[in-house]
């Protein structure tokens, strides 16, 4: 409109008082507000249009922030729980399955090599209990277990303390991010220098095996038709309770020489008790309990007594092998063997009733361990024996072993043996498979 008024201005129209088109510039002059009215209008709109789309994009953006800082206040707000949650000194009764994993006791730098206390620091940091520095290093949380175990052995009472944040529903949270096949089952807190390795007294492990293994190697035997008698049930705990008391166990693992008096460890009982029929094999369970064991200390005490009662060794090697002399000791499998309990009398003694600690005793948590027992640790160690038969394979290795070295090699062995313990010097941890 406003360009057409222009055309007819162009076109030589009269300026105002001229005689000649007075009517015709009226109307001129009616266009040419006529556009200017529209133009207005036209750009009214557009700062309209345009300030409404900068209110909705002032709108979203508001929102939009007032999602991340509601975000970052709930963030901030979980820190601050955390921050706020004391730390305290406690311990945890743990039960594991060991298969598949190397052991208890964390090697940072192996990552191929997977430990139970891999799982078990992630989930501690994972549920917010300790920060994620201190599981890189583990010193800051004043982390110790009780006993490490080696690969493939199980536990139904491993102990371990540290330092943790007492948050909400700690046992819980830290079970939602383990394995199935790893519980924690009881906490209980501690004496703020309470070392769960240096504070045990004692620590009883378990051995589950299949009585074929005392079948005398004279005798064939079918795996699932042999049930073991009394007889040999006697004479197999009539050998066991050698071992009771305190004696040089330096042939019952390596690095250490008769002279070492760490070598020397005191024994408070050891037994087989009744059988009993799983998967139609006959199971029994050795139990022993002693103050500390070295590495393979049980599987060899327990390998020494199968080759007497199979007949591959007569009974006075138990006697022999606890002098100076070397003995060649057979090493039982690993399958079977599992850290039953830990014990603290002495602790219990001095702090279980002060008024601020409790007991260290699980009687509240034994049908919670027996049903681990029952759906993680038994079957493992049942169907791996008859899917991979490392008994029979075991067994089959027994008349190999030498059960009368002469003097000579004694002597050899013992000046090896001691000189690998000076290099290595006493070790009184529970190193025990």
């Amino acid at each position: 409109m406003l360009r057409w008024g222009l055309r007819v201005v162009s076109r030589g129209l009269s300026a105002p008082g001229s005689a000649v088109c007075g009517g015709p510039w009226s109307r001129l002059r009616s266009v040419v507000t006529m556009a200017e009215d529209l133009g207005a209008a036209a750009a009214s709109q557009t700062k309209t249009v345009n300030s409404s789309s900068e209110v909705v994009e002032r709108l979203e953006e508001n929102g939009h922030q007032s999602k991340r800082l509601k975000r970052d206040v709930d963030e901030e707000d979980a820190e601050d729980q955390n921050k706020k949650s004391p730390k305290r000194k406690i311990v945890l009764l743990m039960a594991y399955s060991g298969k598949g994993y190397h052991g208890m006791q964390r090697n940072l730098g192996s990552s191929q090599f997977k430990t139970i206390e891999d799982d078990l620091v992630s989930a501690l940091v994972q549920s917010g209990c300790i920060p994620e520095n201190h599981g890189e290093d583990m010193k800051k949380m004043s982390f110790q277990r009780c006993a490490r175990t080696d690969k493939g052995v199980s536990a139904a009472g491993q102990i371990v303390s540290l330092k943790v944040r007492l948050i909400d529903d700690i046992l819980e949270k830290i079970n939602n991010h383990l394995p199935s096949h790893i519980r924690i089952l009881g906490l209980k807190r501690v004496t703020g220098g309470f070392n769960s390795k240096n504070k045990c007294d004692a620590r009883t492990y378990s051995y589950m095996l299949p009585t074929f293994a005392f079948a005398h190697k004279d005798h064939e035997v079918q795996e699932e038709v042999f049930r073991l008698d009394k007889e040999t049930l006697m004479k197999v705990n009539k050998l066991l309770a050698c071992y009771k008391g305190t004696h040089n166990f330096h042939n019952f693992t390596s690095q250490k020489g008769p002279k070492d008096p760490s070598a020397k460890r005191y024994i408070m009982e050891m037994y087989c008790g009744e059988p009993f029929v799983r998967e139609n094999i006959e199971f029994a369970v050795i139990k022993v309990k002693g103050q500390s064991f070295m590495m393979h200390q049980i599987r060899k005490m327990i390998g020494l007594v199968i080759a007497v009662v199979k007949g591959y060794a007569p009974e006075s090697i138990i006697e022999r092998s606890w002098g100076e002399e070397k003995v060649d000791v057979p090493k039982a499998p690993g399958l079977g063997l599992v850290l039953e309990r830990v014990h603290f009398e002495k602790y219990n003694r001095r702090f279980g009733n002060d008024g601020l600690h409790e007991p260290l005793e699980w009687t509240e948590e034994e049908e919670k361990i027996a049903v681990f027992k029952e759906q993680y640790i038994y079957p493992t160690i049942i169907n791996t024996e008859r899917e991979e038969k490392s008994m029979v394979n075991w067994l089959s290795t027994l008349p190999i072993h030498d059960f009368n070295s002469s003097a000579v090699e004694s002597q050899a062995n013992n000046k090896n043996s001691k000189n690998s313990s000076d290099v290595e010097g006493s070790d009184d941890d529970d190193d025990s498979d």
